[in-house]
């Protein structure tokens, strides 16, 4: 079987879904890789890398899609893309199913199986697999550096012969993967750490890496969803929780947001006027852009300033760093093709968790149940 790797279709993505390392391995496993020329540019990855370890050079996409199996992804594809997908073909790439709607319909339409990487289930044996916490890593780590570099102060405690020098305060709002990496690079900066989370369970974990918790008081797990994932809350909660994040924002430096629920707009927790209510000179990093933003005012894609508070939308952070991103990716999307090879050939077990869970489409039907009920929805 033949694994296409083409350029990414956004104009903001420096990673590629599948570097030479990655490449080394599927081929070892029996699988033949083609791939489109410079589509590791972007992540310091040469054509001749690719040839190295085996990859067969195609010169366009049309040619590359034509031809290929199974195509390896990070972002979805776009609707002209998904037309020069060859007929009951596979896919695998990150996709929102119950946002990336027509694409969803597009290749049902052209029987093409679809594994999302957002749809990878959150088990033990799926741990290599699980894309979403390998870019949340480094979304969370990198925040704190393109926040600190704007900063107009010291993050750590400085006793200085001037006098001394008080540590930035930061403020993390999900402690996640990202937002536990976030914390993790804000202590190594000697920064003053405080954590909100709806999940009383993380708890233990944000004060195992020197930062304090906040949160609102609760007799129940209300904000505890399935997979580890946080849920909605109901209103009274809500209310409380805006109060709590109020009084501690003021007195942030930085706040970084990276509160997502899969397949939903990013819930707002920083409303206009609470921005207003911050220093000047503060930082806004919303890892939450993509689906709207966790701050009132965010920009997908932007930095605006606003009453002189900076907040930054950019939605791809990990691709800021493509050179790990995509070696991590690679191997998260490796790992998925594998578990569901045999021989270098596709072998799905549709009773596999881990196989059924991340496919969406398959033989002409959606298989994802939320992206069904969206689509029944618009009609």
């Amino acid at each position: 079987m033949i694994i296409a790797i083409p350029k990414e279709n956004f104009n903001n993505e420096t990673r590629v879904s599948c570097p030479p390392n990655s490449v080394k391995e599927l081929i070892k496993n029996g699988y033949e890789v083609h791939f489109e020329t410079g589509c590791g540019l972007a992540s310091s990855i040469s054509d001749d890398d690719y040839k190295s370890v085996g990859a067969k050079l195609m010169k366009d996409s049309s040619t590359l899609y034509h031809k290929s199996d199974i195509v390896l992804k990070v972002n979805y594809p776009s609707l002209d893309e998904i037309k020069l997908l060859k007929r009951d073909s596979t896919l695998i790439s990150f996709f929102q199913t119950t946002r990336n709607l027509k694409e969803v319909q597009a290749l049902k339409d052209k029987n093409i199986t679809g594994f999302s990487m957002h749809l990878v289930p959150r088990t033990t044996l799926a741990q290599k697999m699980d894309a979403l916490s390998s870019q949340a890593n480094i979304a969370g780590y990198k925040s704190v550096l393109m926040a600190a570099s704007r900063l107009g102060i010291y993050m750590p405690l400085l006793m200085t012969a001037a006098g001394t020098i008080r540590p930035a305060k930061v403020l993390i709002l999900g402690a996640g993967v990202a937002g536990l990496q976030a914390i993790a690079t804000a202590k190594r900066l000697g920064a003053q750490v405080e954590v909100f989370d709806v999940r009383p369970v993380v708890k233990e974990q944000v004060e195992s890496l020197g930062a304090r918790f906040i949160e609102v008081e609760s007799d129940s797990n209300e904000g505890v969803g399935d997979g580890g994932y946080a849920k909605e809350t109901s209103e009274d909660y809500k209310k409380r929780q805006e109060q709590l994040i109020h009084d501690h924002i003021s007195k942030s430096n930085i706040v970084i947001t990276t509160a997502l629920i899969p397949g939903k707009p990013a819930p707002i927790l920083i409303p206009k006027a609470m921005v207003e209510s911050m220093k000047p000179g503060s930082i806004i990093m919303d890892l939450a852009s993509e689906n709207g933003g966790n701050c009132e005012l965010t920009k997908k894609d932007d930095t605006i300033i606003h009453n002189k508070v900076v907040i930054d939308g950019t939605s791809n952070i990990p691709g800021t760093m493509p050179i790990h991103a995509s070696e991590l990716y690679g191997k998260n999307i490796t790992a998925l093709l594998l578990y569901m090879s045999k021989d270098g050939e596709l072998n799905l077990d549709l009773d596999d968790e881990i196989t059924s869970g991340s496919m969406f489409t398959y033989k002409g039907e959606i298989t994802h149940e939320q992206a069904k009920i969206a689509l029944e929805a618009q009609k």
